[in-house]
């Protein structure tokens, strides 16, 4: 939704946004039927997969009891996205807040009341409260806009919507998952060396610091992506090109800022989860290499956020590909148990395949041609086809439909400049 929704808001195409809103809701809500089938024999799954069969059953008692966050988070995620497309970002961060405060004490009750199963009770509650905080705004909105921009659109999804949208859907997914999926194998591989149970509980409670910044790290790639996609969709290419930059540069800061951080916090962190003295001791060490990580994660995840504004996720695809799967973990490996380095061989070969994809990625960005985007973006915003001229170039032609966007040049009109592009005004 973020390339989508970015550039249809800055062009000014409300009917793009609204039914950009509705299709991503049933595609996560047709999603959920797949998973819950997963969820409800996931102890069969994980007994067949050597798991105790004990520990199999609290997994499905727990996962029966979030089954109702599947839908949720089908509501969730996409009013999110619809809403921090235009820059409502207050809104949710307030709800979210809200949502949390009824959070702590619902948890406490219903983990008194119901055990485990009221922690899953708990989160898809919390959830809840967001949504329907959002869907008021929401409605409200919609009902009372005296301008009529927000009027129309909802139903009127066709075809080439829809295969549109699961064209970028599949590889914003498949990048997110290939990053999340080479995290997990890092964590398996870990239960395989020689002091498996110490090892597992220093990159566990290491992770959980990684955790806490991906929070920010995945703030500002959402916020990349939202400033180069308004840009581009409201034909701004110079102010596109400039949101990226500024963006990657805020991104290297926090980075740095982060690793000092965990660099500061690696004393004290390892005995908030553990008194063994060995793992403390390991936390300790580890948290130095997860710093060098960090300083190279903030700028990956904030170009993975300037490709996705541009509507070219796959270029984070390719790039996640090559650096965590073609480097870091076959690295990670044979320094882990040919070079007997341990967990420290695993994060080694880990930052260095980092650093091949952040290369990669930074040479993606770097080729951008933001006037090219900027006339692409139009086409994909603004719903306008492409007619072949007499010089046989492209130029672009829209209905005379008041309810659409605002007039605009394509690729035009750039510091008092016309733009040569071959695409005409709109």
């Amino acid at each position: 939704m973020e390339p989508i929704c970015g550039q249809a808001f800055g062009a000014k195409n409300f009917r793009l946004l609204h039914k950009t809103l509705l299709m991503a809701i049933f595609l996560l809500l047709a999603v959920t039927i797949p998973i819950s089938f997963l969820w409800l024999n996931v102890d069969k799954i994980l007994i067949h997969f050597g798991q105790q069969e004990d520990i199999s059953v609290v997994a499905k008692h727990y996962l029966l009891y979030l089954l109702p966050d599947l839908a949720v988070t089908s509501l969730l995620c996409p009013l999110k996205a619809y809403l921090s497309s235009q820059g409502i970002t207050i809104l949710i961060m307030l709800s979210s807040a809200l949502a949390l405060a009824l959070h702590i004490p619902a948890n406490i009750l219903l983990v008194k009341a119901k055990g485990l199963e009221g922690v899953a009770m708990a989160i898809w509650i919390s959830d809840l409260v967001v949504v329907i905080l959002l869907a008021l705004y929401l409605f409200v909105t919609e009902c009372y806009c005296k301008e009529g921009k927000w009027k129309g659109g909802w139903c009127e999804q066709s075809v080439s919507d829809w295969l549109r949208l699961l064209k970028l859907s599949g590889p914003c997914c498949l990048t997110t998952c290939l990053e999340w999926w080479c995290y997990e194998i890092l964590i398996l591989l870990t239960g395989r060396l020689s002091n498996a149970k110490q090892a597992v509980g220093v990159i566990a409670i290491v992770m959980n610091f990684d955790y806490l910044l991906y929070s920010v790290m995945l703030s500002l790639a959402t916020c990349a992506s939202t400033r180069v996609s308004n840009e581009l969709g409201a034909n701004q290419p110079s102010l596109a090109y400039r949101s990226a930059y500024v963006s990657l540069g805020v991104s290297v800061i926090s980075g740095c800022t982060g690793a000092l951080v965990m660099v500061g916090g690696r004393g004290i962190w390892g005995s908030l989860f553990s008194h063994d003295k060995g793992t403390i001791r390991g936390v300790k060490k580890m948290l130095l290499l997860m710093a060098m990580v960090e300083v190279v994660n903030f700028p990956l995840a904030v170009c993975g956020g300037i490709v996705r504004g541009t509507a070219r996720p796959w270029l984070a695809m390719y790039a996640n590909v090559g650096g965590f799967y073609l480097l870091a973990l076959p690295l990670g490996v044979v320094l882990a148990f040919k070079a007997a380095l341990g967990l420290s061989g695993l994060l080694i070969g880990f930052f260095v395949g980092m650093v091949a994809c952040l290369a990669l990625v930074l040479v993606f960005v770097a080729r951008i041609n933001w006037d090219e985007e900027a006339g692409k973006a139009q086409l994909l915003a603004c719903n306008v086809p492409e007619v072949a001229t007499e010089n046989g170039n492209l130029r672009s032609i829209i209905d005379d439909d008041p309810t659409q966007q605002e007039p605009r040049t394509v690729n035009g009109s750039i510091h008092g400049h016309e733009s040569t592009s071959p695409i005409m005004k709109v």
